[in-house]
């Protein structure tokens, strides 16, 4: 019975402990609260597959993206959140777009990477 007991206690413990997930360092969530401020403070649209969203909505989206991330151990570092979440669809496969007022349109990676050196200090 005692063998029994352990067995059972060992495989919840190993379960558990299989289905954890450590969440992004602080430093880390700040990183990407700072993407998600500067996108919706931005006054820019976002295009995912062919359709433009406000800059609010837009956020939505990659917030949701981003906690999906998060349960599965994926968005480490700012990086890989730009690479994994806030690149591309990952429906599709078509690159995320950005249009912000006086600039050209371009790719939504370059842009987040810019407000990631803004937000780091080297620019």
């Amino acid at each position: 019975m005692k063998r029994r007991l352990f067995l059972a206690a060992a495989f919840v413990l190993a379960l558990a402990s299989a289905t954890a997930v450590a969440a992004p360092g602080a430093s880390v969530q700040r990183e990407i609260g700072g993407l998600m401020q500067a996108l919706e403070a931005s006054g820019c649209r976002f295009q995912r597959n062919g359709s433009w969203y406000g800059a609010g909505e837009a956020r939505r989206h990659l917030q949701r993206k981003y906690e999906y991330l998060v349960k599965r151990d994926l968005a480490d570092t700012a990086d890989l959140f730009i690479e994994r979440a806030a690149s591309r669809s990952s429906i599709s496969g078509k690159p995320y777009r950005v249009s912000c007022p006086g600039q050209a349109e371009q790719d939504a990676a370059p842009w987040f990477q810019q407000q990631l050196a803004r937000l780091r200090g080297r620019e």
